[in-house]
């Protein structure tokens, strides 16, 4: 993970290990979504990268759009919330645009 559940855990204000699961999950998600929507992977360290030359080494603003999506998740656990169009927060699309490669003309 990019993350470390005890801040995901902090930034969802979620104190016991009742939920440890369902948020590995979400967190799990949410940097899969953001490393399809940046169209390469994110990595730890540079040590990880090995010959990715496309990868990118997660940052603070990778982190909170991570966090963003992990939350929109947690706080909306059905596929559509009524009078919204569940989807990547706009928030998240905001931070993580300027990492995105090979995304066309």
């Amino acid at each position: 993970m990019l993350i470390d559940l005890a801040l995901v855990k902090a930034h969802l204000r979620v104190d016991t290990a009742d939920e440890d699961t369902l948020i590995t999950l979400y967190l799990g998600a949410a940097e899969k979504q953001a490393s399809d929507f940046l169209g390469r992977a994110i990595y730890i360290g540079l040590l990880d990268m090995d010959e990715d030359t496309d990868g990118i080494i997660v940052n603070d603003v990778i982190k909170a759009a991570i966090l963003l999506t992990v939350g929109h998740l947690y706080a909306n656990r059905e596929d559509v919330v009524p009078g919204s169009v569940a989807a990547l927060p706009m928030g998240a699309q905001y931070l993580l645009q300027p990492y995105r490669t090979n995304i066309g003309v």
